[in-house]
């Protein structure tokens, strides 16, 4: 058994590879590889999904309660999502501590905002289906993935020289 620790460094580490620092056309490579993905581009996914959802219950169930009550659980998503999204995007800081302390401080407005939202479910939508609510939500909440894997490629431009 070889001990972890040889001469007092950890056998991890070295194996490791140092921190190079890119040069400013390789990082203007790297993001054009790969390009930032708007959060707005989550909160639309999400709504297009609950009202999809929405009209999958309706379909099924032919009762409007059911659709009124999806699109509250989509709505019970999309909103607080929307208000991050507004927060983390509307300035951009410098430091690293204050744009830290930002997203913290917004993520917590958005868990209020649903939270509220879904207390407030049952006076706000009449005869209300909580599972056609929670389905949505979940439909809403799962639809990151796809908005991640739904990612604009790059676009790749090739420039042929004439000899």
């Amino acid at each position: 058994m070889t001990d972890r620790f040889e001469r007092g460094r950890d056998t991890d580490a070295v194996d490791d590879q140092p921190f190079k620092t890119l040069t400013r056309e390789e990082a203007e490579s790297l993001r054009a590889k790969h390009p930032p993905m708007s959060p707005w581009r989550v909160v639309a996914s999400q709504a297009v999904a609950g009202v999809v959802c929405a009209a999958i219950v309706w379909a099924v169930t032919h009762r409007s309660s059911a659709a009124w009550s999806a699109l509250y659980g989509a709505a019970a998503v999309v909103v607080p999502s929307a208000l991050l999204a507004r927060g983390v995007t509307r300035r951009s800081s410098s430091n690293p501590g204050a744009a830290l302390f930002g997203f913290m401080f917004w993520e917590m407005v958005k868990i209020a905002v649903a939270v509220a939202m879904l207390v407030a479910a049952s006076r706000v939508v009449p005869d209300l289906s909580w599972p056609a609510l929670l389905v949505a939500m979940i439909v809403c909440v799962k639809v990151n993935w796809l908005a991640l894997l739904w990612r604009r490629r790059p676009v790749v431009t090739e420039t042929k020289q004439r000899v």
